[in-house]
């Protein structure tokens, strides 16, 4: 069965992070972890157009949180002459075959993360074209065929034993369902595997020589783990050597922030603390579509809480004032070389 987050089985097991933060729990709880305890995240970005010399972006004014993202973009026709672009927000893959837990922020088989999007204050919808792929193959007829959904989940959950034999078959036959085990009392078990491919495109209209306002918001996916491997008596595990490595490297994590940690976390084994980390991936290159860089680019993460350490790699963004708990950074003339990678560690 689907749930938000979809579990299913990999022959080869775990990723390297989940298989990762299991070996972390099981050092500090000294009992198996479940895979399904973390949920990894979906790297999605902001809206997409064509490459232009065209128009160029004015301001860019970015808002990063757990629950909400949201993007405030100014553009300016350069030219004199209305120009007409492709804007697409394209949503990432889910493939059903995956192992690990895929982070899915609402159960809309289709919107699945609650987008919207406004031009100059008026609601701007965008056409959804969603198709389901094994390999090369387009499956979405026969799906739709057989009356089942391209993306199952929320109400549109697939449980396989109920589905008719005639229809596991054909599906078993065509390669949408993957052999997923055995039950219990032996019966083979079968998990859907296909690719869902979604995105979403509207026409939008320049005029000459004025500003138009963009804007968009939508739920990121969010990975979550009840644990951290940065504590400082998991980080120091030489089987987790390899793994905090990465995280130092992706997430920039200093050691002002492991020192600030490791007051909240202390040095027990055990997660006394309750500290669990929050991850978001944000894809900011495609930012540098434009006639030129954006002139005024801000960034704004929103924690959720004082008390929630925040770690990230801010390249040419500066620090400036902070407002409440949040963490803002600048930058004028930017052109967006790498994408956001941020780690929240804290109580939730």
């Amino acid at each position: 069965m689907l749930r938000r987050r979809i579990e299913t089985s990999l022959p080869n097991g775990p990723s390297p992070r989940i298989r990762a933060l299991m070996i972390a729990l099981l050092v500090a709880t000294g009992s198996p972890a479940r895979a399904n305890d973390s949920a990894a995240e979906l790297s999605i970005g902001g809206l997409q157009f064509v490459r232009t010399n065209d128009v160029a972006m004015e301001s860019e004014n970015l808002r990063i949180a757990l629950d909400r993202i949201s993007v405030r973009y100014q553009f300016a026709n350069v030219t004199a002459k209305p120009v007409t672009l492709t804007v697409a927000f394209p949503l990432p893959d889910i493939d059903l075959s995956e192992a690990e837990n895929i982070a899915l922020p609402s159960d809309d088989p289709i919107n699945f993360v609650d987008f919207e999007t406004k031009v100059d204050g008026s609601p701007a919808p965008l056409t959804v074209d969603q198709r389901a792929m094994v390999g090369s193959r387009d499956v979405s007829a026969l799906l739709r065929e057989l009356k089942l959904p391209l993306l199952p989940i929320g109400s549109r959950e697939i449980r396989v034993t109920d589905l008719p034999e005639a229809t596991r078959a054909r599906l078993v036959d065509d390669g949408l369902l993957m052999p997923a085990g055995m039950s219990d009392n032996g019966r083979k078990q079968y998990a859907p595997g296909w690719v869902i491919k979604t995105s979403a495109v509207r026409q939008q209209v320049f005029p000459p020589m004025r500003t138009v306002l963009v804007e968009h918001q939508y739920r990121p996916s969010v990975g979550s783990s009840p644990d951290t491997i940065l504590r400082s008596s998991l980080r120091r595990s030489g089987a987790l050597a390899q793994e905090v490595a990465r995280y130092r490297k992706e997430y920039c994590v200093q050691d002002t922030f492991l020192a600030e940690l490791d007051k909240r976390a202390g040095s027990n084994q055990t997660n006394s603390a309750n500290l669990q980390e929050r991850r978001i991936s944000y894809v900011l290159k495609t930012g540098a579509n434009w006639a030129g860089p954006i002139r005024s680019f801000k960034l704004t993460i929103d924690p959720g809480g004082s008390d929630r350490l925040v770690s990230f790699c801010p390249g040419r963004l500066k620090a400036s004032s902070a407002t409440g708990n949040m963490l803002e950074y600048t930058a004028s003339d930017f052109k967006p070389d790498a994408d956001l990678k941020i780690l929240v560690i804290g109580t939730f």
